[in-house]
C-alpha cells in the first residue's frame, strides 16, 4: 500500500498512460537499484541488517509518504510539464532501502547459493519495474475516462491520493516509532 500511495501522489495528475508508465518504471528502477546494492550486499555477506537501521530506513519512507501526500494535497495547478523521472527514481530508492532488510532475510532463508540469491533478486527487480509501470499506467484510467471534467477530477484524485499517502505514512511512522520501538531502548523487528 505504501508503494501505491507514493506513486499515486506522483502520477495523479497524468492523463497519459505511457507517461505514467515511464514514471512507474523509474520508481521501479530506483527501488530495484537500492535493493540490488543493499539487499545484494546483505545476502552476499550473509548478514542481517541491524534492526535499528532497518527501522530507521522504514521511518524515512514513512516521512517521505507524509511529505508526498502533503505536496499532492496542497498542489493547486495542473502540471502539464514534461515528464521527469528524477523524483520517482529517488522515491523508489528510498522505498527500496526500506525494504532491503526484509527482502534480504527472505532471500537468505530461501536460497543456498550466491547465484540463486542473485537470480532471485534480479527477477524480483525486473518484476518490480514492470509491475510499477503497469500499475501507474492503470492509475491514469479514471482520469482518461472522465475527460469531460478532467481538471476537477484530477484535483479530486490528487487530494485522495495525498490523503491516503499521509494516512499510510502516519500509520507506518506510529508503528515503527512506537510499537516496533525505533525510538525506544530496545527496538523490535516484527
Amino acid at each position: 500500500a505504501d508503494h501505491i500511495a507514493a506513486i499515486g501522489t506522483i502520477v495523479a495528475h497524468r492523463r497519459s498512460a505511457r507517461g505514467a508508465a515511464l514514471v512507474g518504471a523509474a520508481w521501479g528502477l530506483g527501488h530495484s537499484a537500492s535493493v540490488l546494492v543493499v539487499g545484494g550486499a546483505l545476502v552476499l555477506l550473509r548478514v542481517p541488517m541491524p534492526t535499528r537501521v532497518a527501522l530507521a530506513l522504514e521511518f524515512v519512507a514513512a516521512m517521505m509518504l507524509i511529505a508526498l501526500g502533503a505536496r499532492a494535497i496542497l498542489a493547486h495547478r495542473h502540471d502539464a510539464s514534461p515528464i521527469s523521472t528524477t523524483r520517482p527514481l529517488l522515491v523508489g530508492v528510498i522505498h527500496g532501502l526500506a525494504g532491503s532488510a526484509v527482502l534480504a532475510l527472505l532471500v537468505l532463508g530461501t536460497t543456498t547459493t550466491a547465484l540463486a540469491a542473485a537470480v532471485y533478486l534480479l527477477c524480483f527487480s525486473v518484476g518490480t519495474i514492470a509491475g510499477m509501470a503497469l500499475v501507474t499506467a492503470l492509475l491514469t484510467l479514471p482520469t482518461r475516462l472522465n475527460a469531460g471534467r478532467a481538471l476537477s477530477f484530477e484535483r479530486g484524485v490528487r487530494v485522495v491520493a495525498g490523503v491516503a499517502s499521509v494516512a499510510i505514512g502516519l500509520a507506518m511512522a506510529h508503528r515503527i516509532g512506537v510499537r516496533d520501538g525505533l525510538f525506544g531502548a530496545t527496538p523490535l523487528w516484527p
